[in-house]
C-alpha cells in the first residue's frame, strides 16, 4: 500500500476518534434499548481478491440466521425503526473506524465487495482489487443512490442478485478504475470534501 496514503488514513482516523466514539456509544446503547443484542453486524468482504476481512457496522435489521447478499427490496420488512433511522444518515458505518485503524480499508476506494461476487467476477475484482477498499469512493459518490433504487425494486434474493450482479457490478467497478487510473492524494481529499458535503458535487 502507498505509504503516503496508509499515512493519510491514520491521520484522518486519529483526527475523527475523539468525535466518533461518543457517537458509537449513544448508538450502541440506543441499539440495546430499542432491539435487543447483538448491536453490531460483522460480514465478511474482500480487501483483495484472496483475502477477506469483518466489516463492521451497527446492526439495523432484525437477525436472520440465513442471511446472504447484498441488501434489496427483499430484506426491506427486516429494517428495525432504528436501523432505517442509522442507515438515513449512515451512522450505522461508524464502527468501521475499526476497519480504518487496522488497514482493512483506507478512507478513500471502492467499497469492499462480497466474497461471492469476487469468486464469481475475477476479471473484474482482480483489477479493482489493486486498490485497497475504502470507506468511499468514486462510486460511491456517483453510483449508490442508483444503485439503491434499482435494488429496492427488487422482491426475491435471486431478483437482487440478478440487479446487483448484471447492473451494479459492472458499473461500480468502471467508476472504481477510473478512480484507480487518475489517483492523486489531492483525489481522495476531493473524494472526502464530496462525500461529508453532497451539495458541493
Amino acid at each position: 500500500m502507498n505509504p503516503s496514503k496508509r499515512a493519510f488514513d491514520l491521520w484522518t482516523a486519529a483526527m475523527i476518534t475523539p468525535f466518533v466514539v461518543p457517537m458509537v456509544i449513544v448508538i450502541a446503547l440506543m441499539i440495546l434499548i430499542k432491539d435487543g443484542r447483538p448491536i453490531f453486524y460483522g460480514g465478511e468482504r474482500m480487501t483483495t481478491p484472496t483475502r477477506g476481512f469483518r466489516l463492521w457496522k451497527f446492526r439495523t435489521m432484525t437477525v436472520d440466521a440465513g442471511d446472504r447478499g447484498v441488501s434489496g427490496g427483499d430484506k426491506a420488512r427486516r429494517i428495525t425503526p432504528v436501523g432505517a433511522w442509522l442507515r438515513r444518515r449512515r451512522f450505522d458505518e461508524l464502527p468501521q473506524l475499526w476497519n480504518l485503524w487496522v488497514g482493512d480499508v483506507s478512507v478513500v476506494g471502492p467499497r469492499p465487495p462480497l466474497r461471492e461476487y469476487v469468486e464469481r467476477f475475477p476479471e473484474v475484482y482482480n483489477e479493482v482489487l489493486k486498490s485497497r477498499p475504502g470507506l468511499t469512493g468514486l462510486a460511491s459518490i456517483y453510483y449508490s443512490k442508483h444503485e439503491q433504487h434499482l435494488l429496492a425494486r427488487a422482491k426475491t434474493p435471486q431478483e437482487t442478485d440478478a440487479i446487483y450482479a448484471g447492473n451494479c457490478v459492472p458499473r461500480k467497478a468502471r467508476i472504481d478504475l477510473m478512480y484507480q487510473r487518475n489517483w492523486t492524494f489531492c483525489f481522495d481529499l476531493n473524494v472526502v470534501r464530496k462525500t461529508l458535503f453532497p451539495s458541493a458535487r
